[in-house]
């Protein structure tokens, strides 16, 4: 695993297993090849040399039973002389036997070689007859030839052994040739046997232990390498070997190993060809150069390619080594245009956004911090402590969008019998409604602060038509009324926000004295008031959103509370949101509250809100929640 870890050493062991195995096994199949070949055509130029030499003896020895038949017919006798006179005077008979055979004589009458013995008559043969035997454990050519001369018969067989000298001249220049025969056992001879004629038991190549052979010699010698890869090579030929006694044939009745050279069986095979067989070796020179040059090429194509590749895997890696140490500017050196080119010049893509993408966390992370401490002190804009007089009590609650809320809710004590209601909704979300929120925030608390004139003496609002139209406090401690509080933001907004900023809102006074609820809207949803007996009322007195024009007076109502009404202020956060059944809508709203007008504020509170959540589902909030309550004692 370790040596296989790298890209470079997995790449060239597939290429060893893809390239250079095949290339291997492709020139052992070859040289296994070229050597069976090689033992093949041994084998037929020894067999070959064998059958011809047989050949030629079964003409002469037909030849010679011929002149034999035409003696006896005419009325001759056959005996040795005549058999003889019969054989030929060249000197390749000088090895060779010849014995005949006429009617029934039991031994026959021969001529060969001084001091040779004869042989036993073969009574398999019918028929002409040549083929290697083995006769006493010895090995020799034989052919026979069988004749009808009247109502007899006349055998006439010719012999050669098969020995050193016979196999010296097979080899001659194609190397040395050793010759392993067969072994006979003699078999106790019975009462009826003669003491030539005797019954042999054979016993074929295979069967024979090392050591134990009847016949073993070598032949010739083995010719000198033409050359270093010139290696001698040695095949083994099986000879087909027939028992004399019995007529049985052995495939492997004997066994000559011939033991040569490659340029000697080359320079037989095309021994034909002459000159031209250097022009075929020039030829097959010529395509392993080529086939040579191909590999190399093929090699250093393959190097160069693996070179390619494991370079652009190891700068990936290097690389993701310094990402991996939050090094996001470091970038691959591209000099390819190959796919992986593409690769590296993608990776440089991706470090470069993540940079960017880090650049960016960290301002979103900055960010992120100033709207958390955004949030903290918006929180704090909130009322926490909430004076509930002894004739009203109120709750409110915010749940915003997003990490600030452009919703505005407060309640601020004007005197010990006096509470003043405000419930606003910014247009758009996020930093910039809070903001706008806060100033909106910070100006009711000043307009509203008792003691503090709401304008000093003679001090403008605007100017609209030619006449002024002036507010002002005709003396310290001198009461705000909501449409006044509404006319002063409406102008502050107004010159202190760009032209699509603006917010709607809703002011009221309640006084403890008289249970009764002076207020005026700015463009704000109408609060429901919902009686003791369940019976529900719109405050529809409504001017335009605050900020949005200059120079507006918003009109003002009055309504009188009695012990058990509940009245109802939210934003649209609270009855816009949809699902697949519609807007929650402010049926449900009001059915909800109606329903619970007996709880506590904070349990009707609580039920309102887990509604329209629930009536939300797992989308994300569409707007800010708020929900102010205030219920008359």
């Amino acid at each position: 695993s370790q040596l296989l870890w790298r890209l470079r050493n997995r790449l060239i062991v597939t290429y060893v297993f893809i390239g250079v195995i095949p290339v291997f096994l492709l020139v052992m199949i070859s040289l296994i090849t070229l050597y069976l070949l090689a033992g093949q055509f041994a084998s037929f130029v020894v067999t070959s040399d064998i059958t011809t030499h047989l050949r030629s003896m079964e003409a002469a020895n037909r030849a010679i039973a011929n002149h034999l038949e035409r003696q006896v017919s005419g009325g001759g006798k056959l005996d040795t002389e005549i058999l003889a006179r019969t054989r030929p005077r060249r000197p390749e008979w000088a090895r060779r036997q010849v014995c005949a055979w006429y009617r029934n004589q039991p031994q026959p009458y021969c001529s060969g070689p001084e001091g040779a013995t004869g042989f036993d008559s073969p009574t398999f043969i019918n028929g002409d007859f040549r083929d290697i035997v083995s006769d006493r454990g010895v090995l020799y050519l034989r052919s026979a030839t069988v004749l009808t001369v009247g109502q007899d018969s006349l055998r006439v067989v010719l012999s050669e052994p098969l020995d050193k000298e016979f196999v010296e001249q097979i080899a001659g220049d194609l190397g040395r040739i050793q010759v392993y025969g067969t072994e006979y056992r003699a078999a106790t001879p019975t009462a009826s046997s003669s003491a030539t004629a005797q019954t042999n038991i054979f016993k074929p190549y295979p069967n024979l232990e090392r050591g134990k052979r009847d016949q073993t010699f070598a032949a010739g010698t083995i010719p000198a390498a033409s050359g270093t890869f010139d290696r001698d090579v040695r095949f083994p030929i099986p000879l087909q070997v027939v028992n004399w006694a019995t007529g049985e044939r052995h495939r492997a009745g004997a066994l000559a190993e011939v033991e040569t050279r490659p340029s000697v069986l080359y320079a037989r095979l095309f021994a034909a060809l002459g000159d031209y067989a250097k022009g075929v070796e020039y030829i097959l020179l010529s395509i392993a150069v080529v086939f040579a040059i191909i590999e190399l090429l093929a090699l250093f194509v393959g190097t160069r390619l693996t070179r390619s590749i494991t370079s652009a895997v190891d700068q990936l890696y290097e690389a993701t080594k310094h990402i991996n140490r939050a090094d996001f500017s470091h970038r691959i050196t591209v000099q390819s245009t190959d796919q992986l080119a593409t690769l590296a010049n993608s990776f440089n893509s991706m470090t470069t956004s993540i940079e960017k993408l880090v650049l960016e966390q960290k301002e979103k992370q900055r960010l992120v911090g100033e709207l958390a401490i955004a949030q903290e002190v918006q929180a704090q804009l909130y009322p926490k402590l909430i004076t509930q007089l002894d004739t009203l009590e109120v709750h409110g609650f915010c749940l915003p969008a997003r990490t600030v809320s452009g919703d505005y809710y407060d309640f601020l004590a004007l005197n010990s019998d006096k509470l003043m209601l405000a419930v606003g909704d910014i247009s758009g979300k996020g930093i910039s409604a809070a903001l706008l929120m806060a100033t909106i925030h910070s100006a009711v608390r000043a307009y509203s602060i008792e003691n503090v004139p709401v304008l000093r003496e003679s001090a403008a609002i605007g100017v609209s038509g030619g006449a002024a139209l002036m507010l002002a406090s005709e003396s310290r401690g001198a009461d705000s009324s909501p449409s006044t509080l509404l006319a002063l933001l409406n102008h502050q907004l107004y010159e202190s926000t760009p032209a699509a900023k603006y917010a709607t809102l809703f002011l009221g006074i309640y006084d403890g004295a008289t249970r009764r609820l002076t207020y005026a809207n700015g463009g704000h949803l109408s609060p429901i008031l919902i009686s003791n007996d369940g019976s529900t009322h719109l405050l529809d007195c409504s001017g335009t959103v605050v900020g949005l024009f200059d120079n507006l007076s918003f009109p003002e109502a009055t309504v009188q509370l009695r012990p058990g009404d509940v009245l109802i202020t939210y934003s649209d956060g609270v009855t816009e949101p949809e699902n697949d059944y519609g807007e929650f809508g402010e049926d449900r709203l009001i059915q909800l509250v109606r329903d619970n007008r007996h709880l506590p504020l904070e349990r009707i509170t609580e039920i309102v809100t887990a509604a329209v959540r629930d009536w939300i589902g797992d989308t994300e909030q569409p707007d800010d929640i708020t929900l102010v309550l205030a219920r008359a004692r």
